[in-house]
């Protein structure tokens, strides 16, 4: 009879423990990390997104998009990405193909040389990253010297001086992280937003 009672009792406290430990750590610990999140953090919670002028909502800061259309030379481009069809967030991946993968190697000349004539630029100086996914497939940014081979062509596009573009290239580069972290970076929604306000 002791024997039950003992068992009884320690299934309750078992019981209560899990509830409480379900409602502390299942519901009050979110709720207080999303509520710090949302007062300290909000951008940053929210997602980084990105408003144009009349505050519509036209894309993340941490996530590249394509910028394609009849009007692609309009605006500069961000690094190709093998994420889905592109871009998508629900399958971020990198192509998996390795450096001597003949499909990566025939897709890598294609686009350098498809670059090179719509940029007026020599194939040999197509950067790396105009022509490699990354690995998340994500990546919003590109390198300075990506986003100054496309200075021409753009400005030519918006019948702007090349020194104006110039200018907003320059005025968009974040250096690195903590100045030694990474590499100098474009993000290129940033970027094509401030060319729309400029045109």
């Amino acid at each position: 009879m002791a024997s039950a009672r003992s068992t009884f009792r320690s299934a309750g406290v078992a019981i209560r423990l899990t509830l409480v430990a379900t409602v502390v750590l299942g519901v009050g610990y979110p709720l207080a990390v999303w509520g710090v999140g949302q007062a300290a953090f909000h951008d940053q919670a929210n997602g980084s997104m990105v408003t144009d002028s009349s505050g519509e909502v036209v894309g993340s800061s941490l996530i590249g998009q394509s910028f394609t259309g009849e009007q692609a030379d309009r605006w500069f481009q961000s690094r190709p990405s093998a994420a889905g069809d592109g871009y998508d967030a629900g399958a971020s991946s990198g192509s998996n193909l390795g450096p001597n993968n003949p499909d990566l190697l025939k897709a890598v000349q294609e686009r350098r040389a498809a670059l090179a004539e719509a940029d007026g630029v020599p194939a040999a100086q197509v950067p790396a990253d105009a022509v490699t996914a990354s690995g998340s497939g994500l990546d919003p940014d590109i390198s300075p010297s990506y986003a100054s081979q496309q200075v021409s062509r753009v400005a030519s596009a918006r019948g702007l001086s090349e020194d104006t573009v110039r200018a907003l290239v320059q005025s968009h580069t974040e250096s690195r992280q903590l100045g030694f972290l990474g590499e100098p970076v474009v993000n290129v929604l940033a970027l094509n937003l401030a060319l729309a306000k400029a045109s």
